[in-house]
């Protein structure tokens, strides 16, 4: 998994951090996330970075699972949230749907990113794909 971390300064004098990478899997997604946290100033509380992780891991094994692959995961930092945005391939929007609690075949993923996100948004990209992008606040 290539990545890179940037910091970079706003017009308003405000340090913004990205990271960039390109997870296989949730557990890579959520190393990523791990690393990128750590290197924030202010620290985040840990119920942000457990929000943060458990939103990732779902966007991510989503992708995977839905849509074959996550083209890219980056995650910017500023001093109102966390920012992920997660491309994929595949141009079809998550669907709600009923989740199955005998767990075969899921239904949970979606509404709780709904729910841990203070914003989700889902974008076509130029190549066909999406992205989906979400705040967790700080």
């Amino acid at each position: 998994m290539n990545d890179r971390i940037l910091m970079t300064f706003s017009p308003d004098g405000e340090t913004r951090t990205d990271f960039f990478c390109r997870p296989e899997k949730a557990a890579d997604a959520r190393d990523a996330v791990s690393t990128f946290v750590s290197r924030l100033h202010p620290a985040p509380t840990s119920h942000m970075v457990q929000n943060l992780l458990l939103l990732v891991s779902e966007l991510v094994t989503n992708a995977v699972r839905h849509a074959g692959a996550v083209t890219a995961l980056w995650l910017t930092a500023d001093r109102r949230g966390v920012h992920v945005r997660v491309t994929d391939p595949s141009p079809a929007h998550p669907q709600d749907r009923t989740p199955d609690l005998t767990g075969r075949t899921g239904g949970f993923g979606w509404p709780m990113v709904q729910r841990l996100a203070q914003e989700v948004r889902v974008r076509e990209t130029v190549g066909g794909g999406k992205v989906i992008l979400a705040t967790v606040s700080r």
